[in-house]
């Protein structure tokens, strides 16, 4: 059974950093193409980075771009999330998603991810 577990949210300061992990299992993970979302309280879920297969491409939303850093160890079955300097807009349940097959161009939909975790809590606060 194909399975994301994230992991690694918690309180932190404005200007701190939290780094997430995506257990997976089930699959091959090099196979799937892996994206992180996530979902404020009374907001839509929203994009917030993706990796493709081998690694070799990223992508940001311009919110994260510069903070954010994605990263993908298929040895390991785990995809990470590094946020540096977090601000309070950062605060959201973050996902970890998986789909085997994406259309071109269509990294940042949420439709588009056949599979998801449960999600990890992260608050940024003083």
């Amino acid at each position: 059974q194909l399975q994301l577990v994230e992991s690694g949210g918690g309180l932190v300061q404005p200007g701190g950093s939290l780094r997430l992990s995506c257990a997976t299992s089930g699959f091959t993970l090099d196979d799937y193409f892996i994206g992180w979302f996530r979902q404020a309280p009374g907001k839509e879920r929203e994009f917030v980075s993706a990796i493709s297969w081998s690694g070799g491409t990223t992508y940001y939303a311009d919110s994260v771009k510069g903070r954010f850093t994605i990263s993908r160890d298929n040895a390991k079955n785990t995809v990470s999330l590094q946020m540096n300097r977090l601000k309070p807009e950062d605060t959201a349940v973050y996902y970890c998603a998986a789909v085997l097959f994406l259309r071109e161009n269509y990294y940042s939909s949420v439709s588009e991810y056949r599979h998801w975790g449960q999600g990890t809590q992260v608050t940024v606060s003083s």
